[in-house]
């Protein structure tokens, strides 16, 4: 829907200006008029091309709209003043223009979750259905600043598996750079060095070492295209159903690493349900979303078979024991809030636990992967260095004799 700057009067003469999405100039004036402003000018914008990576909206965006659609709200403002003001104050234009489209929508007659639902990739389906739980409740502001917390934590928590990855990946890719180096520049000094000694008589680990390195001086392009075909071989495999099913349960039994995403995962879990339930959410509809935004395919299909269960008029506990995913504490505390009522209080206070365990794993893991890390990278470096040396020491010792 293209764009229009105004410039208006009000009744007492006062100049207000702005923007608005139509359909055109005489829609402009309607929307003027209907707001008690004269129209002095419209004008449609050129079209801008935006380039946009994913949804084009960061979740700490999200959330501060999301807080601040409560807050207004809340202070008795009408949906489309909230979505007008919010939408001309964002600084993404991304952003600003699929606000813009939602309150068209909503001026045309569509629910707000409806609006929201036509953009999936910026409101997942969690978000559209706890707006719609508020809406036909008459509680949006509550569910919204739910919602915010929500997101909030997820940035958390998402943060917090980033900060456990990057450091042992960051040892690696330095670790390779330092090996290219000396397979490409530095071991081939030594061998031009040692060919001026034709009767030296180079030792074992020497000769392997530089055997490598002219093999990969000689033929580095075998071993780019090696890389490329291996990552895009990972990539296809990837878009496969079983491959992203061996990918997601090697994560989850990877040592170290994989406890500390099975408590991640639990915690989104607890999270995701626990608000879902008290914003009055069914519990079929509320399983189903959680194993949609699971993010592990592992974790779908254990959310899934419980969903199944439950329809069948089983409790949850049992079903989400079987799985194996999620821990017999979990499903316990689960199983009593089943028999209390309060299941959505003991999912949060679940969801509370995990996010500190997470926090508490994630040091213990950082501060146990960096010795190894760095042991690795001293065997290997110092390996090297000590295989290129050793004719060296060998030289030296005969002249000494």
């Amino acid at each position: 829907m293209p764009k229009f700057t105004w410039e208006a009067t009000t009744r007492a003469g006062e100049v207000k200006r702005g923007t608005l999405e139509a359909a055109d100039e005489a829609a402009v004036v309607n929307r003027l008029k209907a707001d008690n402003l004269t129209a002095r000018r419209v004008k449609k914008q050129g079209r801008e091309i935006i380039i946009t990576i994913g949804s084009g909206v960061q979740p700490k965006e999200l959330q501060i709209f999301t807080r601040q659609l409560a807050t207004m709200i809340d202070a008795g403002l009408p949906l489309v003043q909230c979505m007008d003001i919010l939408a001309n104050q964002t600084d993404n234009k991304v952003f600003s223009r699929i606000l813009f489209q939602v309150k068209a929508s909503v001026e045309q007659g569509a629910t707000f979750s409806d609006a929201l639902r036509k953009h999936p990739k910026v409101f997942d389906e969690l978000y559209v259905n706890l707006v719609a739980a508020g809406e036909i409740g008459g509680i949006l502001d509550t569910i919204l600043n739910r919602l915010a917390a929500y997101i909030e934590k997820a940035v958390k928590l998402k943060s917090q598996l980033k900060s456990a990855m990057v450091y042992p990946i960051g040892i690696m890719v330095v670790a390779s750079g330092v090996i290219a180096v000396m397979m490409g520049k530095v071991i081939p000094t030594f061998e031009e060095m040692y060919k001026e000694f034709p009767n030296a008589k180079l030792p074992g680990p020497t000769k392997v070492v530089i055997n490598i390195s002219n093999g990969f001086t000689s033929n580095w392009y075998l071993f780019v295209a090696g890389i490329i075909g291996i990552s895009v071989l990972l990539s296809l495999g990837l878009k496969t159903e079983r491959g992203r099913d061996i990918l997601d349960r090697m994560l989850l039994n990877i040592p170290v690493m994989g406890s500390v995403l099975r408590k991640i995962v639990v915690a989104r879990f607890t999270r995701t349900l626990g608000t879902l339930l008290s914003s009055g959410v069914p519990i079929l509809d509320a399983l189903d979303i959680c194993a949609k935004t699971s993010g592990n395919r592992v974790v779908m299909r254990g959310i899934l078979h419980a969903r199944a269960k439950i329809s069948e008029g089983q409790d949850m506990a049992g079903p989400l024991g079987d799985t194996k995913v999620f821990p017999p504490m979990v499903t316990q505390m689960i199983g009593v809030g089943e028999q209390t009522g309060a299941m959505d209080q003991m999912l949060q206070k679940i969801a509370d636990f995990y996010e500190d365990e997470v926090d508490t794993a994630v040091a213990a893991m950082t501060s146990l992967i960096e010795p190894i890390m760095m042991a690795f990278l001293g065997i290997v470096v110092g390996g090297l260095i000590i295989a290129m040396y050793l004719p060296v020491f060998e030289l030296a010792g005969n002249i000494e004799a």
